[in-house]
């Protein structure tokens, strides 16, 4: 799928980027390194509509979380990575999340940012009650979602 695809009709679940060429030896360090930056995987997080300013202008986005890294429960460096829908890589969606499935999203504008996805509510609001975040909703994943990838019905937390 191109990029503008996975804007347009994903929801937010697992998402696998490459740019089509084969993996490298993991003795050329440099290569790999390269190629990893181009190929992986991450879970859909964010989508963000075009821009217009009067000297600048950005076409939709996507974001990928694609890791959290830290030690003994606590988050160091969360590495995301935002998608323009003209990149030239090729991307697949992997996993949907399944029907009801709760999202914990933050309302922050025009696009919610997905923080937790958990497997059903009482789980979601667990999260929620011990991860403080402001303007939090509870989003439970429908049947039309599934099969459509529609993102509708949210649930003030």
């Amino acid at each position: 799928m191109y990029a503008h695809t996975i804007y347009d009709c994903a929801s937010l679940g697992i998402i696998r980027y490459s740019d089509g060429t084969a993996r490298p030896p993991a003795r050329f360090r440099k290569k790999l390194s390269a190629w990893e930056s181009r190929n992986g995987t991450g879970r859909l997080v964010k989508k963000e509509p075009p821009r217009s300013r009067a000297t600048y202008s950005s076409p939709a986005c996507f974001t990928l979380h694609e890791g959290d890294f830290g030690q003994g429960g606590t988050v160091v460096v969360s590495v995301r990575r935002t998608w323009s829908v003209e990149s030239d890589l090729r991307f697949e969606i992997v996993e949907r999340p399944s029907i009801g499935m709760v999202r914990v999203l933050q309302d922050i504008g025009e696009s919610p940012e997905l923080l937790h996805l958990a497997r059903d509510r009482e789980a979601a609001e667990r999260w929620l009650a011990s991860n403080s975040y402001s303007r939090a909703l509870l989003e439970e994943v429908s049947v039309d979602e599934v099969g459509a990838d529609v993102i509708e019905g949210r649930a003030a937390a």
